[in-house]
This record gives structure tokens, sequence and C-alpha cells, in this order.
């Protein structure tokens, strides 16, 4: 009887594994991976939460840009929290344009905030012009 309940156990497990990654979508299907773009502009909202973080920027054209970043778990254990970023907030962000260019969405590969050095993302001496 315990060797059925283990077995019925490792297989709902499994499954339960297998439903989650199924569920998740490719960055591939969405974003260019293989170009980068830069915005700045003003922090309109900043939706900290899992399993992507969302930040919304309208730029001085009055783009309303829609930037995805990572869960707030992962970037939580990076030192960002739902206070790091406030709205009115002036940023620069690099990254991933989306397929469907009048969506106006960002993969999140880097940002800072000019006023007082805050910086996540990129690589050391990687510049995005």
């Amino acid at each position: 009887m315990k060797r059925h309940l283990f077995i019925a156990l490792l297989v709902a497990g499994t499954l339960a594994c297998a439903i989650q990654v199924y569920a998740h979508h490719s960055f591939t299907a969405t974003y260019h991976e293989d170009q980068t773009v830069k915005i700045e502009g003003k922090m309109i909202q900043f939706q900290f939460r899992n399993p992507h973080s969302f930040v919304q920027i309208l730029d001085d054209k009055g783009i309303r840009w829609s930037v995805e970043w990572g869960g707030a778990g992962q970037l939580g254990g990076q030192g960002v929290t739902r206070e790091t970023l406030k709205p009115g907030d002036v940023v620069v962000i690099t990254g991933n344009p989306g397929r469907t260019e009048e969506d106006h969405r960002i993969r999140m590969v880097s940002i800072k905030r000019p006023s007082d050095g805050f910086g996540w993302g990129g690589k050391p001496g990687q510049t995005f012009d």
C-alpha cells in the first residue's frame, strides 16, 4: 500500500512540474533576443510580482512602454524590492524589443536611474547605443 501511494505521489509531482513548464511562454516567441534597444523616460508604474514583474515607462515622445522583468522572488534575491522604483523616476532601460513593434514591449536587460546611480543588469563595460 505504501509503495502504491509513493508511486501515485511521484507521478502527480511529475505531472505538476510538466504542466508548469508547459505553461511558461517562450521569450524568443515574444522578443527579438538578438537585438537591443534603449529607451529613456519617466516611470509610470512598477508591478513587482510573479512570475514576471513589469515596468511601465512614458518616453519624451509620449509613448508608453511595457518592460518585462524578472519575477519578484528572483529580483528580491538581487536586492530589488517593490520600493526600489517609484512613479516619476527617470530611468534608462536597455532590452530586447518585442516582435510586434506597435506593442512597445521590451524584455529588460538593464535599467539605470541617473539621479542616484541605481542600476541593475547588463554586463560590466557593456553599452547599448
